[in-house]
This record gives structure tokens, sequence and C-alpha cells, in this order.
């Protein structure tokens, strides 16, 4: 007799599709050069990149890479996959965290995931910016995430908001204009520098107050 082989197509992903993780990642791994999450068990495709996307996430990475650099322990990925809960697999501009080896909770996956919740998370938002502020800023709440980081483009505004009793909380510019991190020692931002692309005092701020701590 002959033997056919039939090979099933894997369907590719679409906005809008109601997915397990699972089924999502099995997807997502067969199309390469696409940015895409899953937020309460619904598929994001993310539109193709703009400057007006580039530049913040560009200024803020560098801030955080400068952060990264001086602190032991921790770790940035930008744009790096994060399973957190079951129905949600997001993939934030920059995720900062700790090390399992100083405290952390995170772990990778044997595919290099970051499994977990990360301790801090940054979403630059524009063509995001209903997702970045609803489904997105619940799922990180309800896995824990301790900061999040949005940049809100078109409102040209900055929210950094913080844990306190179980609700997200903008944080507060402290009486010298820096907003400063209630996890990272040393993490501060001067987000009014930020916003008027003056990146040159947004790091000399940052490396001051890293040159403060203890």
């Amino acid at each position: 007799p002959i033997m056919s082989v039939v090979k099933t197509r894997i369907p590719i992903l679409r906005n809008g599709d109601e997915l397990t993780r699972d089924e999502f990642e099995r997807r997502y791994e067969r199309m390469p050069g696409v940015k895409a999450e899953l937020i309460e068990g619904v598929v994001s495709v993310a539109s193709p990149i703009s400057t007006h996307h580039s530049e913040p996430h560009g200024n803020l990475g560098t801030l955080m890479g400068l952060y990264r650099i001086a602190t032991p322990g921790t770790k940035l990925h930008p744009n790096a996959t994060v399973r957190l809960l079951d129905k949600s697999e997001p993939q934030p501009d920059l995720t900062l965290l700790i090390l399992p080896s100083h405290g952390g909770r995170t772990t990778l996956s044997e595919k290099g995931y970051v499994e977990g919740a990360p301790e801090l998370v940054v979403e630059i938002s524009h063509s995001t910016a209903k997702l970045d502020a609803t489904a997105k800023k619940r799922t990180y709440l309800a896995a824990g995430v301790d900061e999040y980081i949005l940049y809100r483009v078109e409102d040209e505004a900055i929210d950094w908001f913080h844990i306190v009793d179980g609700e997200y909380v903008p944080l507060a510019a402290d009486a010298d204009g820096l907003m400063r991190s209630r996890i990272f020692p040393g993490l501060a931002s001067d987000l009014a520098a930020i916003l008027a692309g003056d990146t040159t005092t947004a790091v000399a701020r940052l490396q001051a107050e890293l040159s403060t701590r203890s």
C-alpha cells in the first residue's frame, strides 16, 4: 500500500486571536521577524516601528543600560518574551530584573524566555497606547511586576507606577525633580529631561545619583 504523509500547516498569528499560551508559542516560533504578544489570552501583533517609538526606546534603554552596568546582580533585556501568567506572554520594550543569585525571582526557560515577574518593565506606548494602559497594565499588576514605566508618546508623558496596597500608584518626583525607583537603589530618572529629548542631562543626573549610592 502507498503511505501518504499529511503535513499540518501551523496557522499564523493574527490580531485578536484567542489562544492558550502553548499554542501562542507554537505559532510565534514559526514567525521570525514578527513581534507579537499574548495578553489576557488575546494575541496582539505589533505594527511597524516608527522613530516615534524607537527614539524614546533608545533613550530609556541608554539609561537602563548604564544602570545595569553599574549595578551587579541586575540584567537588562530589551524586547524579551516574558512568560508571566497562564494566558499572558508579553514582550516589554525593556525588562530590568534582579538575578536569582542576588534575590531575584525570575528564571530562564529552556528556550531562553524570562519566566516569572520581573521587578521592572518599560513600555513605549505609541501604536499600542490603549493596550499598554489597560490590559497590559492589569497583566503586569496581576503577575506582581513591582514597577511599570509607561512612556505615552502621543501625550508626551511618562508614568512610573509602583505597587501600593495591591494597586499601581504613580510614583511622584522628589523635590529635585527626579523619580527614584523603590526597588532598584540609585535608579533615578529626570523624566522632564527625557521628554525634552535631553539625554545628556538625564544621563548626567543618573550618574550623579549612582555616585552617591552606598
